[in-house]
């Protein structure tokens, strides 16, 4: 928007609708917290903010913990559900063409990424036995890149922008991880992989080393889930802000008589590229989380 001269000298800054629908002094700090941190509200087209339902906190021993849905919540649901019906809808049309001929549209797409995950992903990096975890990494990598392509459309939002839920996800793996590793590899085997110390090593250095690599191997173990929580979380996270901080310097340069045409148009032309970007990063994203996750199992399985 623009504004005179003596506006902006009596009023200091420029004027613009506030996050919450309000006029005010544009706060492009308020903007990128209502579009991108979790809330107790949920903005819908035509209507506006819509508050959540509030539940008293349910007590678990001495602890209050908080079950009320929030926009994230919400949005981590509709994911699950795109997800279940996507994945449903393919199968059934596969099953009832048959496996004479290929399948048609979505169902085709679906099968293709299906198909290239179990053989190119599960196969390669968790080796025999994989068939076993085929349905936990392409649900992950359905489930990651649904809530992924739901932060890039209108009234949308990302959860996967929330680091208690890649938090979560992360932990999935990791308890699946070890458990698995420890069925395959049993007691002495998982516990050769916490207390290390490298063949052929005997007598006082044996001992040395395994005090060396004792807290090596367990940090090592922490820091896997760590780092699928983190990635996840900041990619999405940085992408977001990167989007709506170029769209609030439309606000911020709109005093600028000349200038704001200029600003305006670098800024779509910004924020246009980045959406690209970030359609191709939801992918990536999910692909590399499923990958890793298949890699970390297959370490576990095959430890030596």
């Amino acid at each position: 928007m623009s504004a005179s001269p003596a506006m902006l000298q009596e009023h200091g800054a420029p004027q613009a609708p506030a996050a919450d629908g309000h006029s005010g002094p544009f706060d492009l700090g308020e903007m990128l917290a209502h579009h991108i941190l979790n809330s107790s509200e949920y903005e819908l087209p035509f209507i506006g903010e819509v508050h959540l339902p509030h539940w008293d906190p349910v007590r678990i021993g001495g602890l209050a913990v908080d079950m009320s849905p929030s926009k994230h919540v919400v949005l981590l649901l509709l994911a699950a559900v795109i997800t279940a019906a996507m994945t449903l809808f393919a199968a059934r049309t596969v099953a009832r063409q048959g496996t004479r001929r290929a399948p048609r549209g979505l169902a085709n797409a679906v099968e293709a990424v299906v198909v290239f995950l179990r053989d190119d992903l599960c196969k390669e990096f968790i080796g025999k036995g994989y068939e076993r975890f085929v349905p936990l990494i392409l649900t992950q990598f359905f489930f990651i890149l649904t809530m992924n392509l739901l932060g890039l459309v209108p009234w949308g939002g990302a959860a996967s922008g929330n680091l208690a839920v890649t938090a979560m996800l992360a932990l999935i793996t990791f308890v699946v991880v070890e458990v698995s590793g420890f069925r395959t590899l049993g007691p002495a085997g998982y516990m050769r992989t916490i207390f290390f110390s490298p063949p052929g090593t005997t007598g006082a250095v044996k001992y040395l080393m395994l005090a060396i690599m004792t807290p090596v191997e367990l940090l090592g173990k922490l820091t896997k889930p760590f780092a699928l929580a983190i990635r996840l979380f900041a990619n999405m996270t940085a992408g977001h802000m990167m989007i709506f901080t170029l769209v609030g310097f439309i606000f911020i340069f709109g005093h600028i008589a000349f200038g704001r045409w200029v600003v305006a148009a670098g800024s779509y032309a910004f924020v246009s590229a980045i959406l690209l970007l970030e359609l191709l990063i939801a992918f990536i994203q999910a692909y590399i989380f499923a990958m890793l996750s298949a890699v970390f199992i297959g370490l576990m399985r095959h430890e030596h």
